[in-house]
């Protein structure tokens, strides 16, 4: 785990501006009209509508993303009673972990009452203005009569972290770890370090799993739990047991198979560990240190299951997990309150995502190949993208079924989708994309087949339906390699291009490509020699048609590349060049940007070929075409160099292609700021129209632009390279692709190809 240090984390939260979180507009503001609707007079419509109907709220204000984050700072942490105002950098931290993880807007709230009564008094004043109400940090036991009273008196969802978070989460890692040693749960050993809110409520929830009461031992500072104590709260009274003869955790976890740590670090031993049942299974959840190290644990038992609150070890129990997808669910379906259903539907959602073959995002976080489920894994992954739509599904569904909705779901696929696109991990084009892809799936070459991104990419996209991979490579080597990623190469075809099997393609090649070469110096020997390349085979296959579509590019230089597509597929008839395109989906919409990668420096021509060829393609993907030709100047004000060549690029496109909305010389400011565009030039082709379509005027500019955008903001998503004015559906990728990037590009190639067929069939 890397060590934070004091210095680190004060600069963290002092520099730039003070503090994890901040309010933007969601609202159009920056003309008078717009400030009236917001404002005075327009406000007042919404404000009526909402006074006869009081749910209208959930339709015109953010009362249904809105989540408040409560506390009185009395059990801050591991700090203790620290004060209202010194937790508030963590319920900031909260906030921040709601918005990233669950797409919740926060107000953190610190209230300086330690009083119950008071402090609810004070939250049940402010409650109107949320959604949901997320009680932290709260001690014990004025925490169970806070929330208790809260959720009798409100009627929106309260839910005290504290405790049910880290119930959700365990409750998850002990079914899934009981199910690997193939224990059974109502007849398991229980062993509780801790009396507090957290393990109150995990071990209640452990008891709605099925572990049975009077196998339950809980302890506290004083030792085991007895119901000849004096003095018990309610709490404790419940768990208190009738056994006379375990007084201490050493006799208590004698022979017991599950041991929970709710506590402090260091308090369990070796000889402890040892003394317990065979497959022992340990969460040890003090923060930041264990009860029991993870080393120590598997020194003293190596058949143990393990689980911390840290990140550096496996099955990490950690509230994210569960909360703001829960509250996700919640809020989707306008709930009254988080009952014990909605929790848990939550524990048997995460519980079955650990069982799922894990995306290849977490793999790479995580530096790993093969995560699966077993001892080292039975917990999801914070970073799982697929927490959003499983478990906040989940919840709100039991939410419905449980009757605390006020709002029903009925297409839980589109909702699902909806979650997705939410945090970015899918936008409504790439669904659409994978929609059209896997309807009419098409046979897909992937050239680098002996690379781990190309392997993993061909059996997702296999997998998703969007193709029929065939994978270019030593057969022996990816099969070795999908065996150690536990891939299943079921349904794949490989080709072995220089196995003596594939002698008489490679020279059924030759003699094509020598015959369409032959006025280019090219031998039949040039040409056998070029076919025990990927490269000149894959595309090889495409031309002949025994496949659909080719990939390329994660070994192979980009110029090496677009030599060879020269060579084997050319250029369509009707343009003298090719590009190559990124699509960037950001908040402010999608906008197509060219040439990203072949034309390093296009004279005017190449520029009114690339103009073209990125109209095209943008009515390839169901959109009209509006575009800016992009320069450092504006319309005339340099008459010189760049500038001029753009020129002239524009004056040629008006004069071919009059009814295609495109204009230029222009700066990027001018062609992304429709206003100050035709306040200042009004008498541009754009006018009162909002461009989507961006040509550079050379490869450095574009190339620049989207890299820097990629690099700076982490809510774009870029999609690309992708060729265009080929005559075949040939594709390089960028060399550093992630799997979901060549996955992406495939979906893109499919349709290309399934078009070019309808367009081919047409001509017939």
């Amino acid at each position: 785990m890397v060590k934070i240090s004091k210095e680190a984390a004060l600069e963290y939260h002092e520099s730039g501006r003070p503090g994890k979180i901040e309010v933007k507009p969601t609202k159009a503001y920056r003309t008078q009209t717009d400030l009236s609707l917001a404002y005075s007079p327009g406000v007042a419509y919404p404000c009526l509508e909402i006074q006869e109907n009081p749910d209208d709220a959930y339709r015109y204000t953010d009362k249904g993303n809105l989540v408040a984050v409560i506390s009185n700072g009395t059990a801050v942490l591991g700090l203790g009673d620290i004060g209202a105002m010194s937790g508030k950098p963590v319920m900031e931290g909260k906030g921040l972990l709601f918005k990233i993880y669950g797409g919740i807007d926060v107000f953190d709230i610190e209230v300086n009452e330690k009083d119950p009564e008071k402090f609810c008094e004070a939250v049940e004043k402010i409650a109107p203005t949320f959604g949901g109400i997320n009680l932290e940090d709260i001690k014990a036991p004025e925490c169970f009569y806070i929330e208790e009273r809260l959720k009798r008196t409100l009627d929106i969802p309260v839910m005290h972290d504290d405790q049910h978070g880290t119930a959700i989460i365990s409750a998850a890692g002990l079914k899934n770890a009981l199910e690997v040693i193939g224990k059974d749960i109502k007849k398991v050993r229980l062993v509780v370090n801790g009396a507090g809110a957290a393990a109150i409520s995990c071990t209640k929830l452990y008891m709605a799993l099925g572990v049975q009461k009077e196998n339950i031992l809980m302890l506290d500072s004083k030792g085991v739990i007895s119901s000849d104590r004096e003095g018990l709260n309610e709490q404790k009274k419940f768990f208190a047991t009738d056994r006379r003869d375990v007084h201490t955790l050493a006799e208590a976890v004698n022979g017991a198979d599950v041991f929970v740590g709710l506590s402090k670090g260091n308090v369990l031993t070796k000889e402890m560990v040892r003394s317990m049942a065979n497959d022992p299974i340990i969460f040890a959840l003090a923060n930041p240190v264990p009860e029991i190290s993870y080393e120590d644990a598997m020194d003293a038992r190596p058949d143990v299951l393990m689980s911390t609150g840290r990140t550096d070890y496996p099955n990490q129990i950690n509230n994210v997990i569960g909360f703001p997808y829960i509250f996700r669910g919640a809020l989707d379906v306008h709930a009254t309150a988080i009952n014990e259903e909605m929790k848990m539907a939550a524990v048997h959602a995460i519980a079955d995502l650990a069982k799922q073959p894990v995306p290849d995002v977490v793999n790479d976080v995580y530096k790993v190949n093969n995560l699966k489920f077993g001892r080292e894994y039975f917990i999801p992954k914070p970073v799982d993208p697929r927490l959003i739509s499983e478990v906040s599904a989940a919840v709100a569904k039991a939410a419905i079924e449980s009757g605390v909705a006020r709002k029903e779901i009925t297409n839980w696929e589109e909702y699902k989708n909806s979650l997705s696109v939410l945090l970015g991990q899918e936008t409504k084009l790439t669904q659409k994309l994978y929609a059209t892809a896997s309807a009419h799936p098409q046979r897909v070459v992937f050239a680098e087949g002996i690379h781990p991104t190309m392997l993993k990419a061909a059996v997702q996209a296999k997998a998703e339906g969007i193709c029929q991979p065939i994978l270019l490579g030593n057969d022996e080597v990816i099969a070795k390699l999908a065996k150690q990623l536990d891939l299943s190469l079921e349904g794949i075809e490989i080709v072995n291009l220089r196995h003596p099997d594939e002698q008489e393609r490679r020279e059924r090649y030759a003699r094509i490509l020598t015959e369409k070469r032959a006025r280019d110096g090219y031998t039949y020997q040039e040409a056998n020699d070029k076919m025990f390349e990927r490269n000149y085979f894959g595309m090889m296959m495409v031309e002949t048609g025994e496949a659909d579509a080719f990939i390329t590019g994660l070994y192979t230089k980009y110029s090496n590349t677009i030599k060879v597509v020269n060579e084997v597929i050319g250029i369509r008839k009707e343009f003298t060049h090719f590009a190559a395109m990124h699509i960037i989906n950001s908040q402010k919409g999608t906008f197509y940007i060219a040439d990203t990668l072949v034309n390093e420096n296009p004279d005017t021509e190449a520029l009114v070929d690339i103009a073209k060829l990125a109209a095209t393609s943008v009515r390839f993907f169901n959109e009209k075409p509006v575009v800016a030709m992009i320069s450092h100047s504006n319309f005339g004000s340099n008459t010189s160099g760049g500038a001029l060549k753009v020129r002239h690029a524009v004056e040629r496109l008006h004069e071919l292609y009059p009814d295609i909305p495109i204009d230029g010389e222009m700066q990027v400011t001018f062609a992304l700021d429709n206003e100050l565009r035709d306040e200042q030039y009004p008498f541009t082709r754009l006018k009162d129209k909002t461009v989507n379509t961006i040509v550079f005027p050379n490869l450095t500019s574009a190339r620049s632009s989207y890299k820097m955008l990629q690099m700076l903001n982490s809510d774009v998503e870029i999609i690309g390279p992708i060729q265009v004015g080929l005559n075949k559906p040939i594709h390089f990728i960028d060399f550093g692709a992630s799997v979901r990037d060549v996955v992406n590009i495939t979906a893109i190639a499919v349709i290309d190809a399934y078009v070019n067929k309808i367009k081919q069939a047409m001509t017939k």
